[in-house]
């Protein structure tokens, strides 16, 4: 069945093409524009009206019945973002001749500091995790998991990559003479991002382990192009089974797993590289943020290292 030019899937069919094609947008910015405005889509339907006709007046009820729901401030930012980018759409493709969302005003908001685990808190998770792929009673397929866990905790505490990016590495990516990975991230857009020495031994130790159960299988079939396959529907390991598997690492190494998750890695990576002298800039690159804005939530590591410097070495600080 057809939908009218002007209904509201329409219209956010629409802009989601925009979206995609325009401003490289992935499936996980898509997703998540589309559960908001089907949500802004039904609240409007209530009362007769859509996204073509909808008034200013009526977006604030919406950002109102959202509180009363019990949202969350960001949450709400992030339907009132959605809704901001819809409206400047319809108004540019001059479905609409007005935006009613232009003058809306969101919660105010804090911005919360990252959880960032501590050097020695991440050495306990690689030591442990270490530990487990030589542990004697694990099965073949116990210590292959284990490897590839280690693998991914090195590569990930290495390179700081987005749990999406990482478990979406190709397996181009473990070449043995590579310093460099090429990482496909937001937008689409290509970084290199450079490897340490034990994250390319790890690396090359789980596709040893890979290579040993293939021959074990005496498995003739295509060898796949990811660096972390699975049976699944995209065909590598999913965000979700990665931070099962670290929150399960976290509370053996003695770590409270609420406080473990693959961007608290991502975190302590650039944490780390800021309190150890790394430039923000490098870091901003390194983490493939396109706003520096965006990297600057790690101000108050460079605030505390700029703070103890002062202390340590200025000729009249207090001894």
């Amino acid at each position: 069945m057809s939908l009218h030019k002007t209904s509201d899937p329409h219209l956010t069919h629409l802009f989601l093409d925009m979206l995609a094609a325009e401003q490289g947008a992935g499936d996980n910015t898509l997703s998540a524009y589309c559960r908001d405005l089907a949500d802004l889509s039904a609240f409007l339907a209530r009362t007769g009206r859509n996204f073509a006709g909808a008034e200013t007046q009526a977006l604030r009820d919406y950002l109102a019945d959202l509180d009363t729901r019990g949202f969350k401030s960001s949450s709400v930012a992030r339907r009132l973002s959605a809704m901001r980018h819809l409206f400047r759409f319809l108004l540019n493709e001059r479905i609409r001749s007005d935006d009613p969302a232009a003058i809306l005003s969101g919660p105010k908001r804090g911005r919360s500091l990252p959880k960032v685990l501590s050097i020695a808190d991440v050495d306990r998770l690689l030591t442990r995790a270490k530990a487990l792929t030589d542990a004697p009673k694990n099965s073949a397929a116990q210590r292959l998991r284990a490897i590839r866990l280690y693998c991914l905790l090195e590569v990930l505490y290495a390179t700081g990559l987005r749990v999406s990016e990482l478990v979406a590495l190709p397996l181009a990516a473990a070449r043995r003479d590579a310093r460099m990975i090429v990482v496909r991230g937001k937008g689409n857009k290509e970084r290199l991002v450079p490897l340490n020495g034990a994250s390319k031994q790890a690396m090359s130790d789980y596709i040893a382990a890979l290579e040993a159960q293939r021959t074990d299988r005496g498995n003739s079939a295509a060898v796949s192009k990811w660096l972390f396959p699975s049976f699944g529907e995209s065909g590598h390991l999913t965000r979700q089974h990665f931070a099962r598997d670290l929150k399960e690492l976290a509370a053996a190494a003695g770590l409270a797993p609420r406080l473990v998750s693959p961007h608290v890695l991502r975190h302590a990576f650039a944490s780390h590289l800021l309190h150890n002298g790394a430039d923000l800039r490098i870091v901003q690159t390194l983490l493939g943020h396109t706003d520096i804005s965006t990297t600057q939530i790690y101000t108050h590591v460079v605030e505390e290292r700029l703070k103890s410097l002062v202390r340590d070495l200025h000729p009249l600080a207090d001894k």
